[in-house]
């Protein structure tokens, strides 16, 4: 098959260059200019430059419209609404930036085509051009790049809070289980040499504030509360992320990370905006971490407070209680035997 595919390239590229021979040799006997058939093959080559870049910005722009839509709703927490104000910042500079330069690009490959009558003119350097094209471009970037420094410190300061309800995000290859700490709002320690089938967090039994910890298959969240994520991996990189809520952080063996964050949406209430009655949040890994990775994800929800405290009332506890065994009845005393008289 390679082979005759090879053949089929070569005789191609023959007969091209043999059909551009005959035309050659035609032209010659027809006694035309070569240099006016160059010209107007310049000519129509700007045209169709020019040609291409009308519909290629109509047709990006009408992608563009039409796809919209299908990208993700409005952020479901406090600190994603600036991330999107930043994200629509940025896009609106790329964009400007992008018409300007496509234009410019097609208009001078048909301006600047060839043309034997005209003479380009030729300079060593401009320093005012190189001037332009370096601080303009820095002060653009350099104002993207602090505007978003300023909001990322504003998000990551917020892990410093103590305030938030604390839920630990356990992630291994290839799924995440959740542990909430209890009345105390503290997590209790977990060592990975303490993990057992019984105990797959590797949870400290004797430290008292894992008492009431309890842990969950889904990641369940009270609107209008703040929430700490304490994030652990227990075998590769992991990344948790949940894109609605405009939040991603690395889960890293060896050391726990934490991101800080207000849910402001409901899963009722996202259903309604987005006006899907199946919607649902959902917490994805989104580092190759393994053959399975792409299968590696949790639901989220976002209930109102009773609610969120009617569902994790109902949750297990990292250690529950062991049911208490009904003592056997002793025998009656006259059943039992001496065993003086059996001798």
């Amino acid at each position: 098959m390679n082979l005759l595919l090879t053949l089929a390239i070569v005789f191609g590229v023959l007969v091209l260059v043999r059909i551009a021979n005959v035309a050659q040799m035609a032209a010659e006997l027809s006694g035309e200019n070569e240099d006016d058939e160059q010209d107007k093959s310049n000519k129509w080559n700007g045209m169709g430059f020019l040609l291409f870049m009308i519909f290629g910005l109509a047709l990006m722009t009408y992608s563009t419209i039409k796809w919209l839509p299908l990208t993700l709703p409005v952020a479901a927490s406090e600190h994603g609404v600036k991330v999107d104000e930043l994200m629509d910042l940025n896009w609106a500079v790329l964009i400007i930036v992008f018409f300007i330069t496509q234009f410019l690009l097609f208009w001078f490959a048909y301006k600047y085509r060839y043309n034997r009558n005209k003479r380009s003119f030729y300079f060593h350097d401009n320093n005012k051009l190189e001037a332009i094209w370096t601080i303009v471009p820095t002060i653009v970037l350099a104002g993207l790049i602090v505007t978003g420094l300023v909001e990322w410190n504003k998000i990551t300061d917020l892990a410093t809070k103590e305030d938030g309800i604390k839920i630990q995000v356990y992630s291994k290859q290839f799924d995440f289980t959740t542990r909430y700490a209890g009345k105390d709002n503290k997590l209790g320690a977990s060592f990975f040499r303490n993990i057992t089938d019984a105990n797959p967090l590797g949870v400290d039994s004797e430290d008292v504030a894992a008492k009431d910890d309890k842990i969950a298959k889904e990641l369940v969240m009270p609107v209008g509360q703040e929430i700490e994520l304490v994030i652990n991996s227990r075998d590769v990189i992991h990344s948790v992320y949940l894109p609605h809520f405009r939040v991603q952080m690395n889960a890293v063996p060896g050391m726990t990370t934490r991101f800080h964050f207000k849910p402001t949406v409901t899963t009722a209430k996202m259903k309604e905006i987005t006006g899907d009655d199946k919607f649902e949040y959902i917490m994805l890994c989104n580092k190759i971490c393994g053959v399975a990775h792409y299968n590696m994800k949790m639901g989220v929800r976002v209930l109102e407070k009773d609610e969120y405290t009617k569902w994790l009332r109902g949750e297990k506890k990292v250690f529950e209680p062991a049911a208490a065994t009904p003592a056997t009845p002793a025998a009656p005393a006259d059943s039992v035997k001496s065993p003086v008289a059996s001798i």
